[in-house]
């Protein structure tokens, strides 16, 4: 297995867990490690808590996926399968940011730099992976 894609896997690992501890321990404000964090008012206290814990939640799970990706850096073979799945996962939340807010808001300056990393270089990524990394 090639350097370059062990090199590939952690800093991709490390970029998403950079994200995931921002938001899983942030919740929906998050930590402002990507800007600020006033950007809404809660009109609920109850329900927004629910609502955080949700989000911390799913930033808890994005942590994980990105340890799996550097944890691939050291077991490509036993991992290919798993990155993989989180390369199809994270295409798959691509998909599903275009049908969400509106293609105007995606395409924008906030959103067009992941965007183009879940539709294109994850699924870049999996064919790399398919065809490199050896199977376990």
């Amino acid at each position: 297995m090639s350097v370059a894609l062990r090199i590939v896997y952690l800093l991709a690992g490390l970029a998403v867990i950079f994200l995931g501890l921002n938001v899983g321990f942030g919740g929906i404000r998050t930590l402002g490690w990507q800007g600020g964090t006033d950007f809404l008012a809660v009109t609920d206290p109850g329900l927004f808590a629910v609502r955080d814990s949700h989000v911390r939640f799913l930033g808890g799970v994005w942590l994980g996926l990105g340890l799996t990706l550097c944890a691939a850096t050291w077991k490509p073979a036993a991992l290919k399968s798993t990155v993989l799945a989180i390369c199809g996962m994270v295409f798959v939340g691509g998909v599903v940011r275009l049908v969400s807010t509106g293609l105007a808001v995606v395409t924008g300056p906030d959103l067009l730099q992941p965007l183009i990393l879940e539709l294109a270089a994850f699924p870049a990524l999996a064919l790399w992976t398919w065809k490199s990394a050896p199977n376990a």
